[in-house]
Order: structure tokens, then sequence, then C-alpha cells
């Protein structure tokens, strides 16, 4: 209850004495951050070197072959030119916000790929590129930057949910859908038509969230049949990786009792392979596993971010010596004609050119329609506020 006092109430009440001010308490500096190294002690599982040329590694096989590392290709010169659009739209005015995903190609294409349609994927804010190459049309992808939804696609049809804007939260969603999976059966039967996994991502800023961890222990406890696809990209807005974590990410798993396995997450062909071992092992009642994809945002964390004010610029020169796709260039020049990377680009360019058309060309919803999905029947007073709501609006034309 509010209550208004009269003046003469006011002048009564008695002044208090002034307190001394107290001598400022010491106030220990934090620690410093460690300088960020040049080059990894381990990046992670590496098949393919930022020069182009093929390396092994003990514990993971190549598994794409010339004809899927040139689909890989496309679809990360794809997911760069669209999302170079969208920023582009962003800045013009046509869309909200834009979450830029340049530097994150090879972490999401390689994961992507290795999705079967009968797996689930829980993406964060950031995975257009998985959108993109499981087949959600681009211009979905951009319905509710734009505003005129809230949401983008129909999950059903490529059993992928929509973004989760709330930090980790999607991790959760995903380790109850995995857990329905084993409920169903669907999980360890041994037959590839009928078995299932869960694939979510999440950042290195989520990683830090507790419904990440959180999940991680559902994930454990029940056997989930749940891929955590840790993308660090380093920075967690302008906090970097290494303030929050004094090891690597991805041995956290061992904390939770589950594999966790650091991956480079700027080589295609290393996401694939171990995603790939990942949901197999997931798929075959194994439980839960943790990628960690070591990569880089070369972008602002979102449109509205400044990134110049955090990130060294030596930092990034280290880092775009490792650009995903140029080192999927570089392997594919030895056996590809020059003219097919043209065709690439230029497909890019009309895929670009076609997203923007499809932006301009969205209206905005009635306002009306903000009753339309409260409840799954109208309500008696969710009706009246409706029609309420329209008497008022068309009181004004």
């Amino acid at each position: 209850m509010n209550v208004v006092r009269g003046p003469g109430l006011i002048a009564e009440r008695p002044a208090r004495p002034a307190r001394p001010p107290e001598p400022a308490a010491a106030v220990a500096a934090p620690p410093a951050v460690p300088p960020p190294p040049q080059e990894p002690a381990d990046s992670g599982v590496r098949l393919l070197a930022p020069d182009g040329t093929r390396v092994t590694d003990p514990r993971f096989a190549v598994l794409a072959d010339h004809d899927l590392c040139r689909e890989f290709y496309s679809s990360m010169v794809l997911a760069r030119r669209l999302d170079e659009e969208a920023t582009a739209l962003q800045r013009q005015g046509e869309l909200v916000l834009w979450i830029p995903l340049r530097g994150q190609e090879a972490a999401q294409v390689g994961s992507a790929a290795a999705v079967r349609p009968r797996d689930f994927i829980f993406p964060s804010y950031r995975e257009h590129a998985v959108a993109w190459h499981r087949g959600v049309p681009a211009a979905e992808v951009i319905r509710l930057l734009r505003g005129v939804s809230h949401d983008g696609w129909d999950t059903a049809e490529h059993n992928m949910a929509n973004y989760t804007i709330v930090l980790a939260s999607q991790t959760l969603h995903a380790v109850g859908y995995g857990m329905g999976m084993v409920l169903d059966g669907t999980v360890g039967s041994g037959d590839p038509d009928r078995d299932g996994a869960v694939l979510v991502y999440l950042g290195d800023g989520a990683m830090s969230q507790g419904d990440a961890n959180e999940a991680f222990v559902w994930a454990a406890s029940f056997g989930a049949p749940v891929v955590f696809l840790c993308q660090n990209n380093q920075w967690a807005i302008s906090t970097p990786t290494r303030r929050q974590s004094t090891m690597q990410l991805a041995r956290r798993a061992d904390g939770f009792g589950f594999p966790g396995v650091r991956v480079d997450g700027n080589d295609v062909l290393a996401m694939h392979a171990v995603t790939t071992w990942a949901l197999e092992h997931a798929r075959g009642g194994g439980g839960p596993v943790l990628i960690e994809a070591n990569t880089y945002r070369m972008a602002p964390h979102t449109t509205s971010d400044d990134a110049t004010r955090y990130q060294p610029a030596e930092e990034l020169a280290v880092w775009r010596a490792r650009d995903p796709i140029e080192r999927l260039r570089l392997l594919l020049a030895a056996d590809v004609a020059a003219g097919w990377f043209d065709e690439v680009r230029e497909h890019a360019d009309d895929a670009a050119a076609d997203l923007r058309r499809a932006c301009l060309a969205m209206d905005p919803p009635a306002p009306v329609t903000m009753f339309d999905n409260v409840y799954a029947d109208e309500t008696a007073d969710q009706r009246a506020q409706r029609e309420w709501f329209t008497a008022y609006r068309d009181s004004f034309l």
C-alpha cells in the first residue's frame, strides 16, 4: 500500500545524525587473466591442418569422401554468405538483431552432417549453419529476428527445436527428450531405423550455468542418449574462456562420469568424425558424450556488441590463419577445378539475394494475433479480451 504523508508529519520526524564515513576497505585486485596462447597446447582431435594438409589421429579417422568434402565446403560458404547478408539486413534496420556465426562454420556443418533424420537437435541461438544444413529454409531462420514470429520453423518437420535465448536451458530440454527416447525404447535396440539420439549445442559461457551442469547430472544418471556439443569460441560476450575455466572444457565430463573429447572446431573433417562417433555411442545406449569444439568467434557476439573493445587484434590474426573454409579449400584445390569454387560463391550470392527478398516481404502480424496461441483452446476470458482489444483498436481507425 502506498501511504501519502502530509508536510506536517514529515517535518516532525527528527533528523538522523550524520554517520561518519567508514574507512575504505582494501579490495584485492582480481587475478590477471592468462594471455591467450599463440597455439593451444592441445587443440584437440585434428584431421585437417590449417594449411590444408591431412593429418592423422590415433583415435579417429576421416569419414568424409571427396563428394562429402565438396558438400561441406559448399555448406560453409553458403552459411558465411547468408550470415553476411543477415548482418547487413540488421545494420539497415530490417532485423531487430542478428547473432553472427563467422568462424564457426566447420563446427556447425561438420557436426550437423553426422546427424541422422531420426535424431533430434536442440540449438542455442547461433546455430544458423546447423539449421540450414538440416534443411530449414534460410528465411525461416530470420523470422524471429525480423520480429514477425515467436519462433522460426516447424520443429516436427526438421526434428530440430527452435532457438533458445536463455543460456543453457536447452540442455535440460535435450536431456528430457533423450530420457523420453529411452522410455520409448528407441535407444540401444540395435535397429538403425529405430534408434536415435539427441544433439544439443551450447557455448563456453553456458558451461558456467547451473542448467548445463544439472543436465550433465541427469544425463549421466539416467543414461540419456545426449551429445552435448560445446562450441568454445573463446569469448562469452567479453569474458574469455580462460577466465571461466582453468582446464579444457571437455575434461569437465570426467567429473560426471561420461566421455569428453576436445576437437579442433575449425576442422570440419574432425568435427564430422567425432560427432559421428559420439552420436553412434549415444544411439547404442552408451549414454551421454561431451564434445568441446575449440573454435573462435570472428565477429561480434551479436550486432549490438562491439568486439573490438575486448578481442585483441593479435589474437584475431592467429585465428584468422586457421579459417575453417580456407583450410578445406586448400585441400580441395588439388582435385577441383578453379571454376567450381566460383560456382559455389555465385550460388551463395544468389541465396543471399533470395534471403533479402524474403526478409523484406515479411509483413508484421496483425496485433490481434497475440491472442492466438496463449492456450490450446480459447477460454471465455481470452475471447472477451480479444473482442475488447479488437473494438478498442478499431476505434482509432
